[in-house]
């Protein structure tokens, strides 16, 4: 039976077009070449922070309105989606960044040294002011691509290596699609991942600087992704040391035991 969709690529644009469409009664088949989800897909590597009012920060509002009901939508999607808002702090000497942060981003509340130490006891002490993004939430993208994978196929949508295209197309593939569309631009985000038994957050945390912000985002086992740079790039084999370098030393101004991670 022909599709009334064919989307191409099965990474979070792809699976999330999928899952929607389905919802809606729609025939869906997906085109993925390298199969399911995995380390190919950029969306492996992504934060998983559902955080509209910090992208608020630097992009248009039509991204915050709708960026809204992210979490409401991956949670109807059966995914496990963590509510505990977002923390931003600054170092004293970067104090201005927080108040800059303020301005452009209205739901922002502020806090205290010992509002921080409620919410985060391990930072207890560390800062004396920050923001927080209570309606802000986080999840894991391996752990949801894989549920998002296993959700559309057992709700009937195709998903093949190649297959001939059939009803609207929708292409999802990223970067990938620059043979169809070459001025298509790359941007690299590069990132650590750590475990760090003696360090304990519950909700995304970004630490604010002028030249080098720093976001931490926490999963299970003590184990912690901390990112992101954004350059211009469409390579995706390596990190530089450079980047590395600034995010591990701004891991260790949010807390020196990240100074003993692994």
């Amino acid at each position: 039976m022909s599709a009334d969709f064919t989307i191409f690529g099965a990474g979070v644009a792809g699976l999330s077009m999928a899952a929607e469409l389905t919802t809606r009664g729609a025939k869906v088949q997906v085109i993925a070449p390298a199969g399911p989800p995995g380390d190919h897909a950029c969306s492996w590597w992504a934060g998983g922070m559902l955080a509209p009012e910090c992208e608020g920060l630097l992009t248009e509002p039509a991204i915050v309105h709708h960026g809204r009901a992210a979490a409401d939508w991956w949670e109807g999607h059966g995914a496990t989606v963590t509510r505990n808002g977002t923390l931003v702090v600054a170092l004293g000497r970067d104090s201005s960044e927080l108040r800059t942060f303020q301005r452009r981003v209205p739901a922002a509340e502020a806090l205290d040294a010992s509002g921080i130490a409620e919410l985060e006891p391990d930072l207890d002490g560390r800062f004396r002011q920050g923001l927080f993004l209570p309606s802000e939430a986080h999840l894991d993208p391996r752990a949801t691509l894989a549920h998002l994978h296993a959700r559309v196929s057992d709700a009937g949508t195709v998903i093949s290596g190649k297959a001939s295209p059939t009803g609207t197309l929708v292409d999802c593939r990223g970067l990938s699609a620059r043979n169809e569309l070459p001025d298509l631009r790359g941007v690299k985000g590069e990132m650590v991942v750590v475990r760090c038994p003696d360090v304990a957050l519950t909700r995304p945390v970004r630490l604010l600087h002028p030249r080098f912000p720093l976001y931490i985002v926490p999963r299970s086992g003590s184990v912690f992704m901390l990112g992101a740079t954004q350059i211009e790039s469409g390579e995706r084999n390596r990190a530089t040391v450079r980047s590395v370098m600034e995010l591990l030393n701004a891991a260790y101004a949010l807390h020196p035991a990240f100074g003993e991670a692994e």
